[in-house]
């Protein structure tokens, strides 16, 4: 008699989360929900909504299985999370109580394991540098970074995600030098962003790659898609609770090639806490 192969053990689920810059969730929206249906992320963060929360697709969202959550502001910025488990959100980047816009989500995702605590984040772009706008930018990292340090004090897996529009090493863009002047790129920008890693977070992207790009925004102007002219500056920052369960990380580059498409494209992880 035969002996009976071993049985392989079952590959253990994992939660998928991704984050999307979609430069407009209603202009959007068909591109949005395709990419649930093909999908199915477990959570997913956006970014630059570009409406209030009244005017966001939610009923087609949530016929799709997603329990959501908004932080709109008129025709700018704005941030959601979706998330096929029911969760709790808070809205608003704790530091500055007279900032107005809306760039910052936190929910806790309930999981078979525990939770995970989520944020979706679309950091101020800056330009023109030296500015406002510049000096705006830097503050909102400063912020981010004290709340990430009190954040982690609860040792739970935290995953910041979101459009930091930062581009952290030359290797993240097609074309560094052409960047030297933009505030994404300044010396400055950067370090912050190092300090923030710093205090403990990994690149998810990073964490899987050494290579040049993968690239998560493509510029509209000058052919920038056509000729691969990227750069990656939407990032998944993991705490060192969430990194340990790291399965995989990428970038779904086949979205940025649509029709009237985001200038962005989403990038993902797997965590083993489903």
């Amino acid at each position: 008699m035969m002996p009976k192969p071993a049985l392989s053990p079952p590959e253990e689920p994992a939660l998928r989360i991704a984050t999307w810059n979609v430069n407009s969730v209603r202009q959007r929206l068909g591109h949005l929900l395709s990419y649930l249906k093909e999908t199915s992320p477990d959570a997913l963060c956006l970014q630059e909504l570009k409406c209030q929360d009244e005017q966001f697709p939610r009923a087609e969202i949530e016929a799709l299985g997603y329990n959501v959550a908004t932080h709109g502001q008129k025709a700018f910025n704005g941030v959601a999370i979706l998330a096929k488990r029911p969760f709790e959100a808070t809205r608003g980047l704790p530091g500055d109580p007279a900032d107005e816009q809306a760039r910052y989500i936190e929910a806790v995702l309930p999981t078979d394991k525990g939770v995970v605590r989520l944020a979706s984040i679309y950091l101020p772009n800056g330009n023109p540098a030296p500015g406002d706008k510049y000096a705006y930018k830097l503050a909102f990292m400063n912020r981010l970074i004290k709340h990430s340090r009190e954040l982690l004090t609860l040792e739970e897996p935290l995953v910041l995600a979101g459009d930091f529009n930062v581009i952290p090493e030359p290797r993240d863009a097609a074309h560094p030098e052409q960047w030297t002047s933009d505030a994404l790129f300044l010396p400055e920008t950067r370090a912050k962003f190092r300090e923030q890693l710093a205090l403990g977070f990994t690149d998810a992207i990073r964490a899987t790659t050494d290579a040049v790009g993968p690239f998560t925004f493509w510029d509209y102007q000058a052919g920038a898609w056509q000729r691969d002219n990227g750069i990656r500056i939407d990032h998944l920052l993991l705490s060192p609770q969430a990194a340990d369960l790291l399965a995989g990380a990428g970038v779904d580059k086949s979205l940025r090639a649509l029709e009237k498409a985001s200038d962005h494209t989403p990038a993902w992880i797997e965590l083993k806490v489903a």
